[in-house]
């Protein structure tokens, strides 16, 4: 089992970055996969970014493809993801998921723990 706490979201002005961390707590995660998720208001949550277990391979939207950037660190049990250019439909809770055992997906389905969320907003 494992336990995901998000950080760093906030308000940002289109066009600038931000950089979100979610940090695992719990035994085995390098075991896991891990993927981002976001939810904007009235809205299904969708697939942002995700990562395989070790970091050798990465998957994204489209829509955020060339703009975000998702990677973890073992050593310290957590993922990040670079968000640079920033639009105003980026504007949503964003969640960090494992998958355990998993090759990083973008079906929330298939993720079995979640983080609580962070919230990022984009003014225009």
């Amino acid at each position: 089992q494992v336990q995901l706490v998000e950080s760093g979201g906030g308000l940002v002005q289109a066009g600038g970055s931000l950089s979100l961390s979610c940090a695992a707590s719990g035994r085995g995660f390098s075991s896991y996969a891990m993927g981002w998720f976001r939810q904007a208001p009235g809205k299904e949550r969708d697939f942002v970014a995700a990562i395989s277990q070790n970091g050798g391979n990465t998957y994204y939207a489209d829509s955020v493809k060339g703009r975000f950037t998702i990677s973890r660190d073992n050593a310290k049990n957590t993922v990040y993801l670079q968000m640079n250019s920033l639009k105003p439909e980026d504007t949503a809770v964003y969640y960090c998921a494992a998958d355990y055992l998993g090759v990083g997906t973008r079906w929330p389905a298939a993720y079995k723990y979640w983080g609580q969320g962070t919230q990022v907003t984009v003014s225009s």
